[in-house]
C-alpha cells in the first residue's frame, strides 16, 4: 500500500522560509518521479515542482522558480521542498505526488498546510 506522508508545513511571515518533507513507503521509490502540488481555497490544485528518479531534471512552476528547490534522497525514500522568499500567495495545502516512471497512476499524500502572513 502506497503511503506518502508530508510534514513541515506551518505559519510563516512573508519573506520567510519553510522546508517540507514527504516520506514514501510501499513503493520502489527510485522508480517514481516525485512532485509537489498545492491547492488554495477555492482554487484548483496546481503543479509546484517535480524531480526525476535520479534527482536530475527538476522542474518548477513559473510562480516559484528561483524561490523553491525540490530535492530527493533515494536512500531515505524522501522528497523535499525548500521554500524561500515566501509570499502570501504561496498560502495553500501542499501535496506530495508520486508518479511511476513506467505505467500510469498518481499517488497523493494527505497534504500539509502552509500559511504565509503579510
Amino acid at each position: 500500500q502506497v503511503q506518502l506522508v508530508e510534514s513541515g508545513g506551518g505559519l510563516v511571515q512573508a519573506g520567510g522560509s519553510l522546508g517540507l518533507s514527504c516520506a514514501a513507503s510501499g513503493i520502489t521509490f527510485r522508480s517514481y518521479t516525485m512532485g509537489w502540488y498545492r491547492q488554495a481555497p477555492g482554487k484548483e490544485r496546481e503543479f509546484v515542482a517535480s524531480i526525476s528518479w535520479n534527482g536530475g531534471r527538476p522542474s518548477y512552476a513559473r510562480s516559484v522558480n528561483g524561490r523553491f528547490t525540490i530535492s530527493r534522497d533515494n536512500a531515505k525514500n524522501t522528497v523535499y521542498l525548500q521554500m524561500n522568499s515566501l509570499k502570501p500567495e504561496d498560502t495553500a495545502g501542499y501535496f506530495c505526488n508520486a508518479r511511476p516512471r513506467f505505467g500510469v497512476g498518481d499517488n497523493w499524500g494527505q497534504g500539509t498546510q502552509v500559511t504565509v502572513s503579510s
